[in-house]
């Protein structure tokens, strides 16, 4: 998952389905089923309102690393399906959504071009990083500890974790404590699956039946999931969460909302090497998208609202 909480907050074509689930079985389709490009009416509608471009701000651009000034612009690695912040093409390169319209309004104030490259899930995405293949990954990714060991986290956005379930709610789960004897879909990798593992103990030591945990590379592979009635649920970010759903068109539905869920003051955000110059270039520049009203703007336009900060911030978040 790219992961959250907060400050302590298809129908598709069955062809489109049918696509996904090939993906998920071949391996054959890459990292970003067609889910995850958006496509309906309110991406579209999204996509067609414009933004405010942002001046370059000579000062930030010299604040920069050498190597990205000489080259005129930075790598943003990502994982295709975290709408509505990260809606890859299945070009692996094109991007939409509020993350794809800040990477706009960064590159325009630093005076770069910023490129974006999907890499076949988070943990990918963190090592490269890490390695250097790639400058940053905007996100938003979930700030925890563990994480902090190895990256530095420029923390953009608050989030909430909760579950996608069927219509209803067949299943009755409504907070963490209920998932024993459910299958549970979650990002492989992410800070959900981690929390979910750890429940799955907590049924076991209390004489109840374990949780079921499914780990999928993406967010439509796990919706596709509970969709097809393979998992109970889907463990995930509030935000993406909510885009699901209203493209299920009545077919799915939020649980969970409100509660802790094993998360305490979770954060999300950008993502550079340890120690990185560039931390301290997008937190000046955030703050000044902030400030201007371009953050609020995008956020806004996104229906992320609700997952807002006043300011950024490094490495705020705490354990998982």
């Amino acid at each position: 998952m790219n992961t959250a909480s907060a400050h302590r907050p298809l129908t598709r074509a069955l062809l489109a389905g049918a696509t996904a689930l090939a993906c998920l079985t071949l391996g054959a389709c890459g990292s970003n089923p067609p889910q995850a490009e958006g496509g309906g009416k309110k991406d579209s509608a999204a996509k067609e309102k414009k933004l405010p471009k942002v001046e370059k701000d000579p000062e930030l651009h010299k604040l920069l690393p050498e190597k990205i000034r000489k080259e005129g612009k930075m790598t943003s690695v990502n994982n295709g399906s975290f709408p509505p912040y990260e809606i890859a093409g299945s070009d692996g390169r094109s991007m939409t959504g509020a993350s794809a319209d800040m990477a706009t309004a960064l590159g325009q104030l630093l005076g770069v071009k910023i490129d974006h490259v999907t890499a076949d899930g988070l943990p990918s995405s963190l090592t490269g990083i890490k390695a250097g293949r790639y400058d940053f990954a905007l996100g938003p990714v979930g700030d925890f500890k563990d994480r902090q060991k190895s990256n530095d986290f420029v923390d953009w956005v608050r989030e909430y974790v909760v579950f996608a379930v069927k219509k209803g709610n067949p299943e009755k789960i409504d907070s963490l404590a209920s998932t024993c004897g459910k299958r549970i879909a979650v990002m492989a990798g992410g800070s959900a699956e981690g929390v979910i593992k750890e429940q799955a103990k907590e049924c076991e030591k209390d004489g109840k039946k374990t949780v079921r945990v499914q780990s999928y590379k993406d967010q439509p592979g796990s919706i596709l999931a509970v969709r097809s009635g393979r998992a109970d649920a889907f463990f995930s970010s509030q935000a993406p969460l909510t885009y699901f759903v209203k493209e299920a068109k009545g077919t799915l539905e939020l649980a969970g909302t409100g509660e802790a869920n094993g998360f305490d003051d979770l954060y999300q955000g950008a993502v550079v090497p340890k120690d990185s110059p560039l931390r301290d270039v997008l937190v000046k520049a955030l703050k000044k998208l902030i400030d201007d009203g371009t953050y609020g703007a995008v956020m806004k336009k996104w229906g992320t609202g609700d997952n807002a900060l006043k300011e950024p911030g490094v490495n705020l978040g705490g354990e998982a």
